[in-house]
């Protein structure tokens, strides 16, 4: 009998802890659904103490979800735990994840407590949980740097006071594939009532290693494994689900195990967290990378014309990705268009649809040749933009070797049009500049980064800005064959974000004093 896998799925919490990763609540209820519909077990939707927004994003998805268990992130103190008890309490399925630091480093510097505290805590926030949900996780963070016996100790506790899964995470991405296996089994073969409970491998991606390390767990004892879409999260990110999912299910003969997730939506969910996050998946990223299915070695080429097992062990259709070769241009129609997002793996809806048409059309107006990555930019350039109270309507750059640059630019700003003029050093200064005088801010700009789409002198600018403001951190993101008007909308795109940032700040504030 083949053994299941719990995919416990963090993208919402650890991934948005990413810096610049953070969503708006329709972006989250998006992401949230698609996730149960890729059949992923748990979703850990956020940490509900962390926020307002955090609250009301965990709780509005507690009420959409239909399938998967949801689940509120806490510490261990007792308001923490009430907080995320409050948010889930809607959902059909739901769950408390509590921890608490239990290495030497962390409880001397981090919670400066003695070990007896931190396992009176254990038992304190597992039994408070409890009553909330029957189903409770606890973790000891920074687990792989744990002294084991005292780590065997807060684990036997735990599941005494009602955990029902026991996570072990390699919180800094410390630990290496040998270590995880022995470390899992070790502790399910030391502690008396291992039995009562499930076991879940939580790693980082410091040294590269995440996914290794999660099914080394996996073979040490674990049956639940904590991933992100696109390996998002914080430092150098998390375990990637796709990754974890299609090594199972490639190599079941190493990995004997089953997990409950839809393989060919696996793109899909790859390219919405991407563009909500406005975080770029890197060309030859494993499984959902655009180059991970490509090949331009003539060799190669010859070699899958003759059969593409020869360099491919996995079918591009089975994560969702389809052939590449068809090339759409200006003559195109909206019921090929539409069957081309569908291969490209995007499902819009009718005024969606029709947008990311006519500007397909105004694209193809320009390039001679459109390829599959033009149309996956245009419309990710398109859902980012999604919600924005400020957009660019036109504008004019001045640029040459005599002088200062001039830029004029007009914003769309809650259905007024704004123009002013400004100069700089460039044309790109020059734009931000002018911006600026409509939007006024105090923003660093930490990344400007342009690369092309495509091949060609046509081809379409990717444009990233990335902002930092009293401690948020934010990146928009657009593509335009115009480089100049692909950094204006990126650069507004960033301070979309920031004054959505404001906002939510200054609700919380008047909640609190209110309270």
């Amino acid at each position: 009998m083949t053994d299941n896998i719990i995919i416990f799925d963090t993208t919402l919490r650890d991934g948005e802890q990413s810096p610049g990763a953070s969503m708006t609540l329709e972006e989250k209820i998006q992401v949230a659904e698609l996730l149960d519909e890729l059949g992923v077990d748990v979703i850990e939707a956020g940490f509900p103490i962390a926020s307002n927004g955090d609250f009301e994003a965990v709780s509005e998805i507690a009420k959409v979800v239909k399938n998967a268990t949801v689940c509120g992130l806490a510490r261990a103190g007792s308001k923490d735990i009430d907080r995320a008890g409050e948010a889930i309490k809607h959902a059909e399925k739901k769950r408390i994840h509590t921890f608490i630091s239990t290495s030497p480093l962390h409880m001397k510097f981090k919670l400066q407590m003695e070990p007896d505290q931190v396992y009176e805590k254990v038992i304190e926030s597992v039994t408070r949980a409890r009553g909330w949900t029957d189903d409770v996780e606890w973790s000891c963070e920074d687990g792989t740097r744990t002294e084991f016996d005292f780590m065997c100790r807060c684990v036997e506790a735990a599941i005494n006071a009602g955990a029902t899964t026991i996570n072990i995470p390699d919180t800094v991405g410390y630990t290496t594939p040998d270590e995880i296996t022995d470390l899992f089994r070790l502790v399910i073969e030391t502690v008396p009532n291992s039995d009562k409970a499930v076991f879940s491998a939580h790693c980082h991606n410091d040294l590269g290693m995440a996914v290794a390390n999660s099914l080394a767990a996996a073979k040490g004892g674990a049956r639940q494994i904590e991933c992100t879409i696109n390996g998002l999260g914080e430092r150098a990110g998390n375990a990637a689900l796709e990754e974890i999912v299609m090594a199972i299910r490639t190599r079941n003969d190493m990995f004997p195990y089953e997990t409950g997730i839809k393989p060919q939506l696996l793109t899909r969910a790859s390219k919405l967290v991407s563009a909500v996050s406005a975080f770029p998946v890197q060309y030859n990223k494993a499984i959902v990378g655009k180059n991970a299915f490509a090949h331009e070695s003539g060799i190669h080429q010859d070699g899958m014309l003759k059969n593409a097992q020869t360099y491919e062990i996995m079918r591009p259709q089975d994560v969702g990705v389809g052939g590449t070769d068809l090339v759409m241009g200006k003559h195109s129609g909206r019921h090929a268009f539409k069957d081309k997002l569908k291969e490209l793996g995007y499902e819009l809806g009718d005024n969606a649809l029709q947008q990311a048409f006519q500007r397909f059309k105004d694209l193809a107006d320009k390039k001679k040749h459109i390829f599959d990555e033009d149309i996956e930019a245009l419309v990710d350039d398109q859902v980012g933009a999604q919600g924005d109270k400020i957009n660019v309507i036109a504008m004019t750059v001045i640029a040459g070797t005599g002088g200062l640059q001039k830029a004029i630019v007009t914003l769309d700003m809650d259905g007024t049009h704004v123009t002013k003029e400004a100069t700089g050093d460039g044309p790109v200064d020059a734009t931000f500049n002018a911006i600026k005088q409509m939007i006024p801010h105090n923003a660093r700009l930490q990344l400007y980064q342009v690369s092309a789409v495509t091949a060609g002198t046509d081809a379409q600018a990717e444009v990233s800005c990335r902002l930092s403001e009293n401690g948020n951190t934010v990146t928009g993101r657009s593509a335009d064959t115009d480089t100049m008007v692909a950094s204006a909308k990126a650069y507004v795109s960033a301070l979309n974000k920031l004054m959505m940032r404001r906002e939510k700040e200054v609700h919380h504030a008047q909640t609190s004093a209110a309270e």
